[in-house]
């Protein structure tokens, strides 16, 4: 087992990855560093390999795909994922690593949006994007991350070991963010200086294409992870309608004594037995989620007792 290991996904970086892998050995020399190929057409491979560093090729396209091999393949005490794009200083790798390490964090996210993303970042959509993913996950799950898609983070063995990887691209960074809240995990934010791509190094992130993905994400974890809330919303939703359609017939029934409009009510009457059914739903489905999460502080103490796993306790016990 690597006690630091730097997971660098890529594809096509050919011209910021051989300086990627020596920042990163410069800044971790005590790290292994792994470089996953994407099935890139240009000479990526073999700059890294140059430079030092693991190479491995994951030929399912998609970060997603990328990120599952490389937690299924790869043991460390703590692991520094970090982009080709020589976008995220190395310089803070170390402190996120001892936070890891030493004071048992299981996420560490580089928050770039706190410093000098906005500024750097010569695509407003993005930015606009980046705070509404943020304010959108902040507000759904009830927590205080700073950058949600940020791909600069620093994790635990016993995180990447219990976490299963469902996105294939780019919405990657938005599940780990969710998987970490929901199930209670430590996360720890540092403030990084965000620099943009340098010039002829493009990014391979379609702004809508990602971004409704990335959307698309938020709202089946919303309903996975919280769904006594969503159909609660749901609930609510439908009683209103039946209550709307409902009230001008009442009012009719008080002022005639008749009911002309009797489809209005059958609808009415269906409407809110849809809005008790989704209740119950949501409240099923809330008592398996809560299973759920038991079964998961399971798998947490059985990775615990793995051997080579317990370096961070004992770390930060002395």
């Amino acid at each position: 087992m690597d006690k630091i290991a730097v997971l660098i996904p890529c594809y096509n970086e050919e011209k910021t990855i051989r300086k990627v892998v020596q920042d990163a050995k410069r800044a971790l020399p005590e790290a292994v560093v792994y470089v996953y190929d994407n099935n890139s057409t240009d000479r990526t491979a073999q700059i890294a390999a140059d430079a030092g560093a693991v190479v491995r090729r994951e030929y399912q396209q998609g970060k997603g795909n990328v990120i599952r091999r490389m937690f299924q393949q790869i043991d460390a005490q703590c692991y520094i994922m970090v982009d080709g794009d020589d976008t995220y200083p190395m310089e803070n790798a170390p402190e996120m690593a001892k936070l890891v390490l030493s004071k048992n964090s299981d996420m560490v996210v580089g928050d770039r949006l706190s410093s000098t993303y906005f500024e750097e970042n010569k695509r407003p959509f993005h930015n606009m994007g980046n705070s509404m993913v943020r304010s959108a996950i902040n507000l759904l799950f009830r927590s205080d991350i700073r950058d949600i898609m940020t791909g600069y983070r620093a994790f635990s063995y016993r995180f990447v070991k219990t976490f299963p990887v469902l996105s294939r691209g780019f919405e990657i960074e938005t599940e780990m963010t969710i998987h970490a809240v929901y199930n209670n995990l430590q996360v720890d934010n540092v403030v990084i200086a965000y620099r943009d791509r340098p010039e002829g190094s493009q990014s391979k992130l379609n702004t809508c294409s990602d971004g409704f993905k990335v959307l698309r994400m938020i709202f089946r974890m919303f309903r996975q992870y919280r769904p006594f809330a969503f159909f609660g919303i749901v609930a609510l939703a439908l009683c209103l309608l039946a209550a709307g359609f409902f009230i001008p017939v009442w009012i009719e029934f008080m002022q005639t004594g008749l009911v002309r409009r009797f489809p209005t009510l059958i609808v009415c009457g269906f409407a809110v037995l849809a809005a008790i059914q989704s209740m119950f739903t949501g409240l099923i489905l809330h008592n398996l989620g809560t299973k759920d999460r038991r079964d998961f502080e399971f798998r947490l103490q059985v990775v615990e007792k793995k051997p080579g796993s317990d370096f961070s306790v004992s770390k930060s016990e002395e």
